[in-house]
């Protein structure tokens, strides 16, 4: 399987057939014995109406044709039995469907979700998430429908089919005959509209995943879009994406109509054909009136069993759609993986990072690469900066120490072992990144500050949060630190939220610790703050700064100017300001303009 059709789980083709449903098994295994239970409450139920046929016969031929009271009370008393053995088991059938339903449901959402988490940043640089969320809820639902409930309505209209063509023969060879000639003119348009319904559900899931990625997207930048005035735009567009979504669905049910009228009507005029033959064989004395009955009442039967199967084959190609999109993402693999037999760390681990002609490009963009033969060294306890412009490679030499992705050649060792023969939870506990824009979990400031790492008090917490000075705002929120801090942080201020991350990399203790403009949010008094943590964070343990700000990176033991995804120069500060170059001239322009004209140069890279 390529890359790419790993990745790209909309473009897959379909199957045409209900095989993928065979593979939900695996979920329902675990719970055999209710399985079972549901199973016999249903063929009892279904036995149960079977038998109402034959003691309707009894009633009319022995008690109502007879004349003979007794046997009419007899009748009577077998068909109430017969109902309440009916009632009993749809009640239990009911009860345990359902139960099955929802728990093998919750066992695949939580299987799905576990194989996303496990997924790298590759697969999401081509899935949208609105994508993977719709199969986490829109298509988990309809497969809750069908486990829940379709599967054993289906189950019981084709025992019912079964039994009462059985009972059908037993009751008339000859108008059982009549009515198999009219099946396969039934079975013929389920097959052919059958096709079309499948392929028109799945269009119908893929639009609602269209609409959830739209509202993810536009919910997520609610501040941009009300800033630009964008409301009306997005709600237009918004517009747009649910009347597609309403148009796929349309085309589905029409089709689904479409089948269920056709099906009813051959039923019924085949069934119109027999009570016509039927009629004229009790006027000449072929058939009694109470076979008579009973043939009309296995023929309904059949003719419904036939009719519901006709519309559970739709909800049942609906929900085949949706178990292929969720069998498509627990089948996806993730492209970093730990190693068959994983190198263990050196203990204690000592931070040491060899970079030796490290090629990658980014599956989504592969031109130009991102990198193009790095080669770089950091010493335990060494602390070295990246500086260059936008686009350079500094963020992704971070992204590939932290094995997010692997290179397309060269090597990348920690602590002497090649990162790719390593577990990437083990490789990673060791690092603890400070990205540019913090992530904030909808969670209280312990939980959020501890994200990660098991077994902390919350002194140790507390202590984190002051040395980052975070607790100075904390202590101030209604609740301190058991308040909520809102989806992504909302709560919070980017300087705040820049410290709640700056206090969870102090908590985690690591051996080599990745810093991504981890000040560039905060303001002068905050930065001042926070600096002052950083450098006692720094103290001991390898450090790799990327920063656009040179008074950032002056203190670093070697600064790495980047620049389209090869190493320019390196040197300390003042090395590569005698040595002219970039770096000299956004150092001349620093102390000339201030700090920030020399950053806003850096992010540009221009001069």
């Amino acid at each position: 399987m390529s890359e790419h059709a790993s990745t790209e789980l909309t473009d897959r083709p379909t199957s045409l057939n209900l095989s993928v449903l065979g593979r939900l098994l695996d979920f329902v295994r675990p719970h055999g014995w209710r399985v079972l239970a549901a199973i016999t409450a249903l063929v009892v139920g279904s036995g149960a109406v079977l038998a109402f046929g034959a003691v309707l016969r009894l009633v009319i031929d022995r008690g109502l044709t007879a004349g003979n009271a007794d046997a009419l009370n007899l009748a009577l008393i077998l068909l109430l039995g017969v109902v309440l053995v009916m009632a009993v088991s749809v009640a239990l059938r009911l009860y345990l469907v359902t139960w099955i339903g929802e728990r093998v449901v919750a066992d695949l959402r939580r299987a799905v979700f576990a194989k996303v988490l496990r997924l790298d940043p590759a697969f999401f640089e081509m899935t949208r998430t609105g994508e993977v969320i719709s199969r986490l809820t829109t298509d988990t639902s309809l497969v809750q429908v069908v486990v829940g409930s379709t599967l054993a309505i289906a189950m019981r209209n084709a025992l019912l089919f079964a039994g009462g063509l059985v009972m059908l023969f037993i009751t008339s060879p000859k108008l059982t005959l009549w009515v198999m000639m009219g099946v396969p003119l039934v079975f013929i348009p389920i097959w052919i509209l059958g096709r079309h319904v499948r392929q028109l559900s799945r269009q119908t899931q893929d639009r609602v995943a269209d609409i959830g990625a739209y509202i993810d997207e536009t919910l997520y930048g609610i501040r941009t879009v009300q800033a630009f005035c964008h409301e009306a735009v997005d709600a237009v567009r918004y517009g747009r994406q649910v009347e597609r979504a309403f148009d796929a669905a349309i085309r589905r049910t029409q089709v689904s109509a479409l089948l269920s009228a056709v099906v009813m009507l051959l039923i019924f005029t085949a069934i119109s054909l027999v009570l016509w033959v039927g009629g004229h064989d009790v006027l000449a004395g072929r058939m009694t009136n109470g076979q008579l009955a009973a043939f009309v009442f296995y023929a309904v039967l059949v003719a419904g069993a036939v009719g519901a199967l006709s519309e559970v084959i739709g909800e049942l190609l609906r929900a085949a759609g949706a178990a292929e999109r969720l069998m498509e993402l627990l089948d996806t693999e993730p492209t970093i993986k730990p190693p068959p037999h994983p190198k263990a760390l050196p203990q204690p681990p000592r931070g040491q990072v060899i970079l030796d002609q490290v090629v990658f490009r980014y599956p989504s963009r592969p031109e130009p690469p991102a990198l193009a033969g790095v080669s770089l060294t950091l010493a335990p306890g060494e602390k070295v900066a990246l500086v260059g412009p936008s686009g350079a490679g500094k963020s992704t030499v971070l992204q590939l120490l932290l094995r997010f992705y692997d290179p397309e050649s060269g090597v990348i060792r920690f602590d002497g072992v090649d990162v790719r023969e390593t577990a990437p939870p083990d490789l990673r506990q060791r690092m603890a990144l400070v990205p540019q824009d913090a992530v904030i979990f909808g969670a209280n400031a312990w939980e959020n500050i501890a994200f990660g790492m098991q077994d902390v008090t919350q002194e140790e917490i507390r202590a984190a949060a002051d040395a980052a000075h975070a607790s100075e705002f904390l202590d101030q929120l209604p609740e301190g630190f058991d308040s909520h801090l809102g989806e992504r942080g909302v709560r919070l201020s980017g300087g705040q939220r820049q410290r709640i991350a700056i206090a969870r990399a102090i908590l985690r203790d690591p051996a080599l610790l990745l810093l991504d403009e981890a000040t560039s949010a905060l303001d002068a008094e905050s930065e001042r703050l926070v600096q002052e943590a950083l450098e006692r964070l720094m103290e001991g343990r390898t450090t790799l700064i990327i920063a656009h700000r040179l008074a950032t990176v002056r203190k670093a033991d070697r600064i790495v100017v980047m620049d389209q995804g090869a190493i320019a120069a390196v040197g300390t500060h003042d090395e590569l300001v005698a040595a002219g170059g970039l770096y000299a001239r956004l150092a001349a322009l620093q102390f000339r303009d201030g700090a920030d004209e020399a950053g806003e140069v850096l992010r540009t890279g221009t001069d």
